[in-house]
Parts: C-alpha cells; structure tokens; sequence
C-alpha cells in the first residue's frame, strides 16, 4: 500500500508517518513542503506519489487565532480538504480527514452520535465543519473526528499542560463543566489503519476514547496515577474570557466505530498508556 500523508510534522501526521512506514511506502509531506490548497502543486505530488490511500493531517488549530484568521482558516481547513479530496478520488484513494467536537453546540447532555445535529460556534468550527463537507467529495472518505488529542510529539497538548503543572506540584486551574472526550494520538493511529485497510462504509466517525469526563475529573486521575497530591483550581467556563466560543458538553460517542470493528479504551487506560511513553 502507498500512503501519502499531509500535515506530516504535527502531533497526529508525525505518529501516522512513524507507525506505517514499517507497513507501507509512506509519503510523508509537511505543511512547510505542500500548500494542500495550491490544486497544481497537490496534483504534481498525487501524481508522483500515486497513493492508495491520502490521510491529510494538515490543519489550522489555532482555535482563538481563527477568530481574526478568518481567510487562513478557512483554507487551510475547508478549502484544502475540498483540493485533497478531489485529488484522492481522480486517483482512485481512498482519503481520510480529522475533524473535531467542536463542530457542535454543547448543549446536549449525552455524547453525540455522528448523525447528531451540527452546531459550530466559532470560525474554527464552521471551517472544519466545512472540511467535513468537502472530504465528502472523494467517494471513498472517513472523517474521523478526534478531540484534545494527546500523546505523541509535538506542540504541549491541554493534557500535556496538567500532567507538567501536576509534577511540577504547581497550582493549576481546570474547568470543572466542561464535559470532554479526549483521543489519544496511537489510538487513532491504530483506528485509521483499521478503516484504511479495511471495509467500513465512508462517512463521520468519532474516533475518542471510551467514557466521558471532565477536565476537573480528568486532572484529578492524572494526579491519582502519578501519585502526587494536586493543587487543582476548579475554573468555570463563564469566569475565562475566550477568544472564540467552545462547546461547553463536547462528549462524542464513538459506538459507531466500535460497531465497524474498532473499540478504544477507555480514556483513563489512555492516560495510563500516555504517562508510561
């Protein structure tokens, strides 16, 4: 199999092109060597890599940063999928896209289900609600939405951020209602492999671990494992100023993907696995 990768230096590109280079041929290309918006330049690459599979990785995360960066947002998270997703289905591959929880409102009170109502409320979110739509156009897509992935390399993820504060005995403030379901980074490695190679229908999954928490709760299993006593600050999310709006209950069912084949544990055996890396 011949994979191409987009976005190959972040936390997610990086484990993706580490793990199946012993698998498959991997092309793996930074976002600083492929504009994934420039169509000439996404087509010379699919042409020459002539992949089986394209997996962009490739996004704007800068989810308070969008509010001004409109236009870049937008073309990174919308404008590029639509690009890598017709180059994929001229080439026959199939393409796989990550999206996110914040493509919904948070007022629900039980995890969303991939065919739950969308409700972005940030600029952020309606670009990569957009990229959603876009991966559609290659017949052959998955979208796997993932939330506050950890684990890997890369810039400090929000769990990277507890866990130092925690060993650094350091005071740290955590939202106590915000309600989340974190990915962990070779969890989501494994699950794309699976879907990849093998037949699930196309479409959204979620692709996070099994349970919901909060980040109040999530902190306090981190100090737990750790075994150190945590000075953790309960912080509500109507005292922080942001930016751009999140999803106050952003849990995510991944039943679905569990019913193509793929089960992931929980989100307490992740942090487990994270802290033994």
């Amino acid at each position: 199999m011949r994979i191409l990768v987009t976005g190959a230096s972040g936390r997610l590109g990086s484990a993706i092109a580490h793990a199946y280079r012993s698998r498959a041929t991997v092309v793996a290309m930074s976002r600083a060597a492929l504009d994934i918006a420039d169509e000439a330049a996404v087509a010379a690459i699919v042409a020459a890599a002539r992949p089986d599979a394209v997996i962009n990785c490739a996004a704007f995360n800068d989810v308070d940063g969008a509010e001004q960066e409109v236009a870049a947002a937008i073309r990174v998270n919308a404008l590029g999928v639509r690009t890598l997703a017709r180059a994929a289905a001229g080439a026959g591959a199939i393409f796989v896209h990550y999206g996110t929880d914040f493509v919904f409102d948070g007022g629900a009170a039980q995890p969303y289900a991939e065919h739950d109502a969308t409700g972005p409320q940030s600029v952020y979110a309606c670009s990569k609600l957009m990229g959603e739509w876009f991966a559609a156009e290659c017949p052959r897509h998955y979208v796997l939405r993932v939330a506050s992935l950890f684990g890997g390399s890369g810039r400090p993820s929000t769990i990277d951020h507890i866990a130092g504060a925690i060993r650094r005995r350091e005071p740290m403030g955590v939202f106590v209602d915000r309600t989340v379901t974190p990915s962990h980074v070779p969890d989501v490695v494994d699950a794309t492999w699976t879907l990849v190679t093998g037949a699930a229908p196309a479409g959204v999954y979620h692709c996070v671990s099994a349970g919901v928490t909060t980040w109040f709760a999530l902190a306090q299993e981190l100090a737990r494992q750790l075994g150190i006593e945590a000075e953790l600050v309960p912080v509500k999310v109507a005292d922080v100023v942001m930016k751009a709006r999140r999803p106050q209950y952003a849990a995510l069912s991944n039943d679905k993907l569990a019913c193509a084949g793929v089960a992931l544990p929980s989100w307490s055996e992740a942090l487990r696995r994270y802290l033994s890396s």
